[in-house]
């Protein structure tokens, strides 16, 4: 039976402890287990304290339009979609600047989470304009990862990097380039003394873990399967079963599993030729469930626990009636909520796979929901933040127009909401706080 998902963090590792709100692994890395709370942690990675995307405990405001009521807003320079992430009272960002001769800038955005005051901004690497990404994609689309001390920044095939709070760069990794086809996205995870994440391109895709202190090289894993695409772009998922640490990584054709100390594969589950991979997975007490990609997407859930090829036996259910190419899923309460590309909500009994509702709103999807005070916050690519009930009937209790596009997703810091706009960065209160701005 597998523990709440979780990252690992050994005593052995230098200046990287963090306080996240998840059960701790442990044995694979010689740790005895500990249980931290979930809620009220800093939302410190993609899609917050353990990837799950949700803080039931937090009240943010339901509706702030057509009042205009926000709180706090910061222009961003740039173009980027990374999500934003704090750890204590900062709050990170990544951005691509344009400059002279069709340059860009590489850069990390540090702000006062109170009120979303800039404190710095510092340049870690740099590259063309013209570099590969798609139209709907940014350079700078991966959600960088918090530790108590460590900010990490990932750039894809541009490069990743550490700094410390203060700015100060403490080590650059750029030699890991490889053929993206659509430009970054995998945001990494921090297991440890190892920083993990994708590099699926159009060939030899592979799974990469950088030694945290350093940035070298610790292992890297070429994934095999039968997809003709072999380009991804998901974020891997810690999980812990029976006291063990295992990273559920999906890939163009398959989702495997593998060990975080040594990359080994430990299972796979085929689902043929789903590629251009985005959602991340999520996780129940015993099962992940994945997304399948583009094509047409499949929605499985998958149980844990087996090794070796486990596509005929711990396959529980799947769909393909609108199932997401792009947002990842949430998990809460015994029900698998997603949305697809084209605005279509659904909410799944994560058990036995039975449709409990399935409706539309207005708008296409990229950015991945999130469930704040038992409430889904859905933001649209044309702007538009949708506030639904979880539970039995699909009711849409609130809708707010940010008026710019929205492509990252949002965190949220008790009773605050925070969101990043195509241009602008803003911190959600309740009225008696911080201006109003529309």
């Amino acid at each position: 039976m597998m523990s709440r998902t979780g990252s690992i963090m050994p005593d052995s590792f230098r200046g990287l402890r963090r306080r996240i709100g998840i059960s701790l692994v442990l044995t694979g890395l010689g740790m005895a287990p500990q249980i931290l709370p979930l809620e009220g942690a800093d939302w410190n990675e993609f899609r917050g304290p353990s990837g799950r995307g949700i803080d039931p405990q937090a009240n943010p405001p339901i509706q702030w339009m057509p009042g205009g009521w926000v709180g706090w807003r910061t222009p961003v320079p740039g173009k980027g979609w990374s999500s934003p992430v704090y750890q204590k009272n900062r709050l990170v960002l990544t951005t691509a600047e344009a400059g002279s001769e069709g340059r860009i800038a590489l850069n990390v955005l540090c702000f006062d989470l109170s009120n979303i005051k800039l404190l710095w901004k510092k340049e870690v690497f740099s590259a063309q304009e013209s570099s590969v990404k798609h139209d709907k994609n940014s350079h700078a689309s991966a959600t960088p990862y918090l530790s108590e001390d460590r900010i990490f920044a990932h750039f894809g095939p541009l490069g990743t990097a550490c700094l410390d709070f203060e700015g100060e760069i403490l080590w650059r990794q750029s030699s890991l380039g490889y053929a993206s086809v659509h430009g970054n996205g995998s945001s990494p995870v921090l297991v440890g003394d190892r920083l993990i994440f994708h590099a699926d391109g159009q060939s030899d895709p592979a799974i990469i873990a950088l030694d945290a202190d350093s940035g070298s090289v610790v292992w890297k894993q070429i994934r095999e399967t039968e997809a003709t695409r072999k380009f991804s772009f998901s974020t891997p998922l810690l999980v812990r079963v029976d006291g063990r640490p295992e990273i559920v990584s999906p890939a163009s054709g398959a989702v495997f599993g593998y060990s975080p100390v040594h990359g080994n594969e430990l299972w796979r589950v085929d689902y043929g030729q789903g590629y251009s991979v985005v959602p991340r997975p999520v996780a129940s007490e015993d099962s992940v469930f994945v997304a399948s990609g583009f094509g047409r997407p499949k929605v499985m859930s998958i149980r844990l626990g087996g090794r070796g090829n486990l596509s005929g036996s711990h396959v529980n259910w799947e769909t393909s009636r609108s199932g997401p190419k792009t947002p990842s899923m949430l998990f809460f309460e015994g029900r698998l909520y997603f949305v697809s590309d084209g605005g279509i909500v659904s909410s799944y009994q994560a058990g036995s796979g039975k449709l409990v509702w399935q409706d539309r709103i207005k708008g296409n999807v990229s950015a991945s929901p999130i469930i704040a005070g038992r409430r889904i916050y859905l933001s649209t690519e044309e702007g538009r933040v949708f506030v639904l009930k979880t539970g039995d009937q699909f009711e849409v209790v609130a809708e707010n127009d940010m008026k710019e596009r929205v492509f990252a997703s949002p965190a949220v810091d008790g009773d605050a909401l925070i969101i990043r706009t195509e241009s602008h960065l803003y911190r959600i209160t309740a009225e008696g706080e911080g201006r109003r701005f529309f």
